[in-house]
C-alpha cells in the first residue's frame, strides 16, 4: 500500500495552483504528512478487519511510522519500508524554482525541519521499519519532468535511486553510526528476500544462491549522472560523496560485475516463483 489521501490532496492542490503556486514545491506543500498517517491508520485498520497482512511502501512521515509502530506493538502483521530520498533529501531540495521538479515524488519529501528523517533512521534500528527500498522511476528532467513547467500536478512523480540505494544507505547509516553493518546488510539485503518470499537469497548460507557482492567499505566515490548506470539525465544526490562501493559482483557463483566492468551476458538470470512471505509464516 502507498499511502495517500488522493482526494483531500487534490482539493489541497487546486487551491495552491488557485493561489499561484505553481512551482514544484507546491507538490511538497498539498501532500501534507498528517495525510500520510491518517491513510496509514485508516488501511491497517482496514486490514485488521479484513485479517489480512499490509506492506507500505515509500514511509516518509514520522506520523505513519508512529502508526505502523502501534499496530505492531499491538501484533498486527503490518510491515514497511521507506527509500533513500526520505532518508537524505527534504523539501528544501524542491524549493529551488523549476529545478525542483527533479525531486518530485510522493510521498514527497518531508520538511527537514520537522523531525521525519530521525524517525526514519529510528524505527529502522528498532524494527518498525523492516527494510529499505527505493521507488526507481526514472523520468528524464529535460522532456519528461518539464511537462509540469507552470503547474506542478503535471510533473512525472518518481526518483532515479535504484543504483545508489546500497550506498547511500552505508554511508548514511553505517559510517555516520546510526546501524551496524549487520543491520545494513538486513534491511539492503536479507530482509527484502525474506519479506518478498525468496527464501534461498539475502544471505550467504548452505543450499542458497551464491549471489555475493565484495563490498569496499572504505571507497570514496563521487555521486554524478556522469559517472553513474542508470539511464536518466540527472541524479538526485549529484555531488555527494559516499563512502562503500562494491568491487565484484557475483551472480549464482558467476562474476557479473568486476570492478567497473560488466561481464554478465543476456539470459544469465534465471526466473524464480516467489512463496509466500517469511514474516508470515
Amino acid at each position: 500500500m502507498h499511502a495517500e489521501n488522493g482526494p483531500v490532496i487534490d482539493v489541497v492542490a487546486a487551491e495552491l495552483v488557485a493561489q499561484g503556486v505553481t512551482d514544484p514545491i507546491g507538490h511538497g506543500l498539498a501532500r501534507n504528512s498528517i495525510f500520510e498517517g491518517e491513510a496509514t491508520s485508516r488501511v491497517i485498520r482496514l486490514a485488521q478487519a479484513a485479517g489480512a497482512p499490509v506492506y507500505f511502501v515509500h514511509m516518509s512521515a514520522k506520523e505513519a511510522v508512529d502508526a505502523v509502530r502501534v499496530a505492531r506493538d499491538d501484533g498486527q502483521p503490518v510491515f514497511a519500508e521507506t527509500c533513500p530520498q526520505y532518508l537524505f533529501l527534504s523539501l528544501d531540495d524542491m524549493g529551488n524554482g523549476f529545478n525542483g521538479a527533479k525531486f518530485v515524488c510522493s510521498p514527497p519529501l518531508r520538511d527537514s525541519k520537522a523531525g521525519h528523517q530521525e524517525e526514519l533512521w529510528k524505527a529502522l534500528v528498532k524494527d518498525d521499519l523492516q527494510l529499505v527500498g527505493t521507488d526507481h522511476c526514472p523520468f528524464d528532467f529535460e522532456g519528461q519532468k518539464e511537462l509540469g513547467r507552470g503547474d506542478f500536478r503535471k510533473i512525472p512523480n518518481g526518483l532515479p535511486g535504484v543504483e545508489t540505494r546500497v550506498d547511500l544507505i552505508h554511508d548514511g547509516g553505517v559510517v555516520c553510526g546510526k546501524i551496524t553493518p549487520n543491520r545494513w546488510v538486513e534491511i539492503v539485503s536479507t530482509a527484502p528476500a525474506r519479506m518478498f518470499g525468496l527464501p534461498q537469497k539475502g544471505a550467504v548460507a548452505v543450499g542458497y544462491d551464491a549471489d555475493l557482492v565484495v563490498y569496499d567499505p572504505t571507497r570514496r566515490h563521487t555521486l554524478s549522472a556522469a559517472t553513474h548506470h542508470m539511464n536518466v539525465d540527472y541524479s538526485c544526490y549529484e555531488g555527494r560523496e559516499v563512502v562503500g562501493g562494491a568491487d565484484v559482483v557475483l551472480s549464482r557463483g558467476k562474476v557479473i560485475v568486476d570492478g567497473e566492468a560488466w561481464l554478465g551476458r543476456a539470459g544469465d538470470g534465471r526466473f524464480l516463483k516467489r512463496e509466500r512471505s517469511s514474516f508470515l509464516r
